[in-house]
């Protein structure tokens, strides 16, 4: 009767031979694991006790959690290098905690000298623990399994039989079979030494390698980018030119000759919304058309720039981030001398894009005893009008603009040599505009009407509505080489988690009746439930081509058909 055998042993043969130990000794590419007490070999042993314990895979793991929560408090607090308005906020609201935050650095958490210790430990841990690792499986690689053990039964997965055909014949059936099966085979003396799964190891260590690219793509990254953003009125260019940027931040390496030379006009700005239902006001078209062209000599080429469709220049990528409107205005004096025409871009205040901000004339205007002053508008715009006394837009399409101004006169500031925002009027040295009743002059205005100042000190007019778009150019070299390495340290961890690396060996021997003998044995580099299924499948595989054959006084079964006894029989 022939007899086959998978799973566990016996709790007799739970601890492996000498022999089992050397078989699956060379299955592990693990470096050994560092003594857990420090030498006393001076300088040199505590050298060497502080590398290993760096480039263990245990501290390279402690320090990869130490950088993801050290990144918390850069996405949570505003960071200097930013946004350096919400930090001065935040000083200014929170003086004691700011002290503090000062004092750890988490103002600028990423130049930070605790994260950038933490990044560049990690680093060198992943290098050292990468490095002999390669180089061990490597040369496994070019190796070959290591022959059977004496005793196959005390493997995890164990299986044997008696067959009529002659060793040599089971041997060569056994090595075709295991090699058909993607299997490393080859014979050593009585037994085929096969072994499966080196793609664990391959992908553990792609794993590791594509942690190194990504923290290198990062540093590169954060040292050569770029960010500048731009408001452009419809019919108005851009240069990417430093002078060119509204505000403009980059890495410390960073030089203004890594600029990518490209200029663009915004031709139009498209905006269409929702006119009815629950998503009354919300953006269905949000689109830029522009010309552009690459180079100073470039080929002007036209394009469509879309909310997370930037166009894409060289390195550089131009987002569309924000939209308004410009009212185009003319301002003259009491002469009817032009003294100001201009659009003049206005920030959205609400969804209905309600939005306020300054006209100011700064050169050219004389009162009317011919004293050169400075005026200033105080401007908000409304889309679309819905009447009455409330200065607030009811739509964000232009259905029906209006142009609400109060206007002052005297000393804008602005040559003071304070910087001030142009969207802001500082009113210290500035008096406002009286109308016959003595109050604040405002007064509301649709396209083609005229605000005339009293006493004879001039008019505004209003004449139309332009649309402005703001745009971000952002340069971020290393972002291909990151994205590159999260994908492969994706596949590389699925690698390592999933796939499982096993040996297995076919022993064929003849027997004391002259009987061949096969025994088959399986043994994990981890806990793997599949082990003994699929060294169950071999063997059934092979038994087809080496039938059993009956044992010696057994008439009670065919050879032909194998019994299979209870998971951790012996034979």
């Amino acid at each position: 009767m022939s007899k086959t055998t998978t799973g566990t042993p016996t709790d007799g043969a739970a601890t492996a031979p000498d022999d089992l130990g050397a078989a699956g000794s060379q299955l592990s590419t693990a470096p050994l694991e560092p003594s857990a007490n420090p030498p006393g070999m001076g300088v040199v042993g505590w050298a060497r006790w502080f590398w290993r314990q760096l480039t263990s895979m245990r501290v390279a793991l402690l320090l990869l959690l130490l950088l993801a929560l050290g990144a918390i408090p850069g996405s949570l607090i505003p960071q200097s290098g930013t946004d350096a308005t919400k930090v001065a906020d935040f000083r200014d609201a929170h003086a004691t905690l700011a002290a503090v935050y000062d004092r750890l650095g988490l103002f600028h958490v990423y130049s930070s000298v605790w994260f950038s210790a933490i990044y560049i430990l990690l680093f060198v841990s992943l290098i050292g623990c990468i490095v002999p690792r390669t180089w061990q499986f490597v040369g496994q690689l070019r190796g070959r399994p290591p022959g059977a053990p004496k005793r196959l039964t005390r493997l995890p997965a164990y299986t044997t039989w008696r067959t009529d055909a002659s060793p040599e014949q089971v041997r060569e059936a056994a090595l075709a079979l295991l090699k058909k099966r993607r299997f490393r085979a080859h014979p050593v003396g009585d037994a085929v030494a096969a072994e499966k799964g080196y793609l664990r190891e391959v992908g553990n260590l792609a794993f590791h390698i594509a942690l190194i690219v990504m923290l290198t793509a990062f540093a590169w990254g954060q040292l050569f980018k770029s960010e500048g953003n731009k408001l452009v009125v419809e019919g108005d260019g851009f240069s990417n030119t430093l002078i060119s940027y509204d505000d403009f931040k980059s890495g410390n390496l960073f030089g203004t000759d890594d600029l990518v030379p490209f200029s663009f006009v915004l031709d139009k700005f498209t905006g269409t919304y929702e006119l009815t239902g629950p998503n009354k006001g919300t953006p269905r078209t949000y689109q830029a058309a522009v010309t552009y062209s690459e180079g100073a000599y470039g080929k002007e080429k036209k394009t469509t720039v879309k909310v997370n469709e930037p166009l894409e220049i060289g390195d550089s990528k131009v987002y569309l981030t924000a939209h308004g409107y410009a009212p185009v205005v003319t301002v003259k004096d009491g002469k009817g001398k032009v003294v100001f025409h201009n659009a003049v871009p206005l920030l959205p205040l609400d969804s209905n894009v309600t939005s306020s901000g300054v006209v100011k004339v700064m050169d050219g205007y004389k009162n009317p005893q011919g004293v050169s002053e400075q005026l200033g508008f105080q401007a908000f715009f409304l889309p679309t009008y819905g009447g009455g006394s409330v200065v607030s837009s009811q739509f964000p399409a232009m259905l029906n603009p209006v142009l609400n101004l109060a206007p002052y006169y005297g000393d804008l500031g602005v040559d003071s040599g304070i910087p001030q925002s142009v969207y802001q009027l500082d009113k210290t040295h500035m008096k406002d505009f009286k109308d016959a009743k003595g109050q604040q002059l405002r007064q509301n205005l649709k396209p083609g009407e005229t605000m005339t100042l009293p006493n004879g000190a001039g008019s505004i007019t209003y004449d139309g509505t332009k649309e402005w778009a703001n745009f971000q150019v952002t340069q971020q070299p290393g972002s291909g080489w990151a994205l590159a390495g999260a994908t492969a340290a994706i596949f590389g961890l699925a690698g390592s988690l999933f796939i499982q690396r096993r040996r297995v060996w076919v022993r064929a021997t003849r027997g004391a009746d002259g009987v061949t003998v096969v025994e088959m044995g399986g043994l994990g580099r981890s806990e793997s439930a599949k082990l003994p299924e699929e060294l169950g499948d071999l063997a059934g595989t092979l038994y087809d081509q080496a039938p059993g054959a009956p044992d010696p006084g057994d008439t009670s079964e065919s050879p032909d058909t194998p019994a299979v006894p209870a998971e951790g029989a012996e034979k």
